[in-house]
């Protein structure tokens, strides 16, 4: 449908039932980044193995190289390259106008980096094909070729995600080497490099303690000389608050406590940061503790649960917008919030409801439209993140005034975009599912409750909650 003439742009929404669409993208994307990180240190680890075997430094190390590890980072990118296709796929059926701003601004960015990612596959695939007819000179050759492509890789798409959070320069002229090179770059970029080279010890850890076919001794020497890859993470905390203090300063405030979830999140990633890295100090670097299997896979499933951290509060940090200052989390741009509160949020909307005749009246119906358009990115009616269990207590007063006021009510939420009849309506959709859809429902349509509606949204305003106060609320 050529949406061109609407002005906002509509798309057609996926329902993911129950599930937040959010959780949705994070669930995968988590999963992508853990394996796509693994595939990063996994080829550093073996090209560093191969350098030491080339130097008689360590015998086995070629044995290890060849075995189950080389196995693992082929599998590692491979599925890591599936699933990121896949996250943007389900992106793009949860906010496609948020995809399309990053292809428009980074689409050569983005083809660089493909261009990494197939030199990646080719390197790892003649590894993998040829390694062990090669002399060390080749097989060395190879696997820094498939670690340098793959960190570049990793160099390019970190300058678009980073993009996302802070724009910095970008905002003010739309210069994409601005927007690439941006406050968070440089931190953020080494901060995921260092933790590709912790998972890659992680996992070798655990491939080694099940390996069948090398000696005690050498599973030690092996395990020890891996070890390296973790002392590094010595520089997360630097690295981590770096990253902080580039953020917004309201971003910052929703990790070190403004959201509960975010904290908590925050707290679950420094903590198996943290106790990662003092086992890696006594256990492997100083040979103080031994690593059986049972050990070595809770270091990697505490590794998992760093990153899932890392990314939930990424992600998290910025709300309300999907790109700073420029798109907010409903995709609706700053400017537009201000059109649509005069025009009305779902008045152009072109998609009809899915199974439209189970509403009782066209208030609930229209209440339903701009839930869809407004909320459902983030939230479900009854499912995960569900208005209904975050509004259905409240009184109807209270849920007009909080979500008139809904920047102010919570600054990571976006202002709300309609007039005061869509609001009104969207009350009546949450208190018709809170008590569980009956038939018949009251349509309320009281001139003065609109017009208190009218009040309290001129007093919040259409900017993010997070730069301004409407006075009723000053201290």
């Amino acid at each position: 449908m050529d949406t061109s003439t609407l002005g906002v742009p509509y798309y057609p929404t996926n329902d993911f039932g129950p599930l937040m669409k959010g959780l949705v993208i994070g669930g995968l994307g988590i999963f992508h980044v853990f394996l796509a990180q693994f595939a990063i240190g996994g080829g550093a680890l073996m090209t560093y193995f191969e350098w030491l075997s080339g130097k008689g430094k360590l015998p086995s190390a070629r044995r290890f190289t060849d075995g189950y590890f080389k196995v693992l980072v082929l599998v590692s990118f491979v599925v890591g390259a599936l699933t990121g296709v896949g996250m943007w796929f389900t992106s793009i059926q949860t906010s496609p106008r948020t995809i399309g701003l990053m292809v428009d601004t980074f689409h050569w960015v983005w083809a660089t980096e493909w261009t990494f990612f197939a030199l990646e596959v080719i390197a790892g695939y003649c590894f993998y094909r040829y390694g062990k007819d090669l002399d060390s000179r080749s097989r060395l050759f190879l696997l820094g070729l498939y670690t340098t492509a793959s960190w570049f890789s990793l160099f390019w798409i970190n300058g678009i995600l980073s993009w996302q959070l802070t724009p910095g320069a970008w905002l003010e002229g739309g210069d994409l080497w601005a927007g690439f090179f941006n406050p968070t770059f440089w931190p953020s970029l080494f901060f995921r490099t260092v933790a590709a080279m912790a998972i890659a010890a992680l996992v070798a850890a655990l491939v080694l303690s099940v390996s069948p076919t090398l000696e005690q001794d050498e599973k030690k020497e092996l395990l020890h000389r891996a070890a390296h890859l973790l002392a590094p993470m010595a520089l997360m905390p630097l690295l981590g608050a770096w990253y902080l203090f580039a953020m917004p300063k309201d971003s910052r405030s929703w990790v070190l406590g403004g959201s509960p979830a975010m904290s908590m999140f925050f707290g679950v990633g420094a903590g198996a940061s943290l106790l990662v890295g003092l086992y890696a100090i006594v256990g492997l670097l100083w040979r103080r503790l031994n690593v059986n299997g049972a050990t070595a896979s809770l270091l990697v499933a505490l590794g998992f649960a760093a990153s899932a951290g890392g990314e939930f509060v990424r992600e998290g940090a910025r709300k309300p917008f999907t790109v700073r200052e420029t798109l907010y989390s409903n995709a609706m741009t700053p400017a537009e919030i201000v059109t649509l509160r005069e025009e009305g949020s779902v008045t152009r909307d072109p998609y009809p409801l899915r199974d439209d005749q189970v509403f009782p009246n066209d208030q609930v119906r229209l209440g339903a439209k701009v839930y869809r358009f407004q909320c459902s990115v983030c939230h479900t009616m009854g499912g995960v993140n569900g208005i209904v269990h975050l509004a259905g207590t409240w009184t109807g007063e209270q849920t007009r005034l909080n979500v008139a006021k809904l920047q102010h009510t919570k600054p990571f939420m976006p202002p709300f975009a309609g007039t005061p009849e869509e609001l009104e309506a969207l009350v009546r959709y949450i208190e018709w599912e809170a008590a569980e859809r009956p038939s018949p429902f009251e349509v309320t349509n009281d001139a003065a409750t609109l017009a208190q509606i009218k009040r309290w949204l001129d007093e919040a305003g259409t900017a993010p909650g997070y730069t301004t106060r409407p006075a009723s609320v000053k201290k």
